[in-house]
């Protein structure tokens, strides 16, 4: 099993909260419906908590650029999760969340 380091740390000096990353590393071995249930599982559980929605959003483009070229289908699912839940965090997140939202994806 292939298992991506996501530096996003040494990159940008975002500290990861969760596992979101890895959860999704993980997925990608098993295909798109494994990807597919990781992330309605990490969206139904952390709906409510704007920092995690925030660096699932980051994951999820993260995700996608790391797929791109290399695997279509992929590129295209994360790319898809990515803006639903960009556009769910634009209409639902407001003032001090909506602001470390887009402090943090900046």
């Amino acid at each position: 099993m292939i298992l991506n380091n996501w530096n996003i740390e040494e990159m940008t000096g975002y500290k990861p909260i969760t596992t979101f990353y890895l959860d999704f590393s993980i997925a990608d071995n098993f295909g798109i419906k494994a990807i597919k249930d990781t992330y309605n599982r990490a969206f139904k559980g952390w709906r409510d908590n704007y920092k995690y929605l925030t660096e699932l959003v980051m994951v999820l483009n993260w995700k996608s650029w790391e797929h791109y070229e290399k695997d279509y289908e992929k590129c295209k699912l994360y790319c898809e999760l990515f803006e639903k839940l960009n556009d769910y965090c634009y209409e639902n997140l407001k003032g001090e969340e909506l602001s470390y939202f887009f402090e943090t994806t900046d």
